[in-house]
């Protein structure tokens, strides 16, 4: 595993391999989008859509405007909007209703929780909830809704989530879907 960064010398202190972008997409099948939403395009395009066909983007940007109140693309998603803009490329939108705390210690939260996954590709959101088991996530918390499209529902929570974390005073917990035990 490699990290990719605009600034590799400025990351020296993560303990892992510090690359610039391009060197670390060139050898990866599975490339992580968790830059923010209101540059993660331009980022993208600088790499090159060459450079991104046939590889996994697990994105988890969502672009929120400088106070948190609106969304960068409101009426689509961060998530759209990569795979339209790199349509050789399987995106798999995930990780976007909680915070990083979260994303990488799903057992900090004192109950189960729901991580879902969007994307065009079943074999990219397969591989997607593989990652996802290997950072901690059990299979039953995974939750398929869909292509890109259904995106959106999981970048527009991120409104919902700042109000949930002043509720709560903090910004560890996810939300959970619960079903009845017996379906009526």
């Amino acid at each position: 595993m490699v990290l990719g960064s605009r600034r590799p010398q400025d990351r020296k202190e993560t303990g892992l391999t510090v690359v610039g972008l391009d060197e670390a997409v060139t050898h990866a099948e599975v490339v992580v989008n968790a830059t923010p939403g209101t540059v993660s395009l331009d980022l993208l395009a600088g790499i090159g859509a060459p450079a991104l066909t046939g590889k996994t983007l697990i994105d988890v940007g969502v672009g929120l405007s400088d106070d948190y109140t609106e969304l960068s693309h409101p009426n689509s998603s961060l998530g759209e909007q990569i795979q339209a803009a790199f349509p050789g490329t399987a995106v798999v939108k995930t990780l976007c209703t909680m915070d990083s705390t979260v994303m990488v210690d799903p057992g900090g939260l004192d109950g189960p929780s729901t991580v879902f996954l969007s994307g065009e590709s079943t074999a990219a959101k397969q591989l997607t909830g593989r990652l996802l088991g290997d950072l901690g996530w059990p299979y039953s918390s995974l939750m398929d809704i869909g292509g890109i499209t259904t995106a959106r529902g999981q970048e527009h929570f991120a409104l919902l989530f700042m109000g949930i974390a002043a509720g709560v005073g903090g910004h560890m917990f996810n939300i959970n879907v619960v079903t009845p035990s017996h379906p009526r």
